[in-house]
């Protein structure tokens, strides 16, 4: 499964910031939480409703947003 399958941007959800699987829970909120360390393991114990998977896909998407070329000024 890509990570494309997992995250959803909707314009009338979050201020259409990417979310996961359409719920209410933004990449950048699970993001946030692996930059300050929470292990995996807490992360799905405090949202259950959350797979190991939709995880990985917030990684992946953020590793590909910032992967864009540069332009230089002619």
């Amino acid at each position: 499964m890509s990570y494309r399958d997992r995250i959803t941007i909707n314009p009338n959800q979050c201020g259409g910031r990417p979310c996961i699987r359409g719920m209410r829970i933004r990449v950048k909120d699970v993001l946030e939480m692996l930059a300050y360390k929470v292990p995996v393991a807490e992360i799905l114990e405090d949202y259950p409703y959350l797979e190991e998977g939709d995880i990985d896909a917030c990684i992946h998407y953020a590793a590909a947003q910032s992967d864009h070329p540069i332009f230089e000024a002619v």
